[in-house]
């Protein structure tokens, strides 16, 4: 037997990252992170059939996430990357009326700049 649990899904032996199981009386399928152990009536399922996993007309499916999966970065958090990179490279005033951060660009594109290292 293969210590790596496999897709419950019919011909599909890709393994195993989510746990399916079914709460009759709510009408509701639960699909969470894979289980510790198998259980006789919960099905375990591939990252592609998780994902494509659909309820019959008049159910109710929860998706419960695993705190320690990697999350993906959402549109806010891209928002806030592209905002950060904008105000470096808006240029500082210096107090004495000149602009600059006290380095010298050797050569611009865009708004990045090739920065000498202080060594030279």
């Amino acid at each position: 037997m293969s210590p790596v649990r496999r897709c419950s899904r019919t011909a599909c032996g890709r393994p195993a990252v989510a746990t399916l199981t079914y709460v009759y009386a709510d009408s509701t399928a639960v699909l969470g992170p894979l289980a510790t152990y198998a259980e006789p009536h919960c099905y375990d399922l591939c990252a592609e059939h998780s994902e494509r996993l659909t309820a019959p007309r008049g159910w109710e499916v929860v998706r419960l996430s695993d705190p320690s999966a990697p999350s993906r970065p959402s549109g806010d958090d891209l928002e806030a990357l592209a905002n950060a990179v904008r105000e470096a490279a808006r240029p500082q005033d210096r107090g004495d009326g000149t602009r600059g951060g006290g380095q010298t660009g050797v050569g611009r594109r865009g708004h990045l700049r090739v920065l000498r290292s202080p060594d030279s």
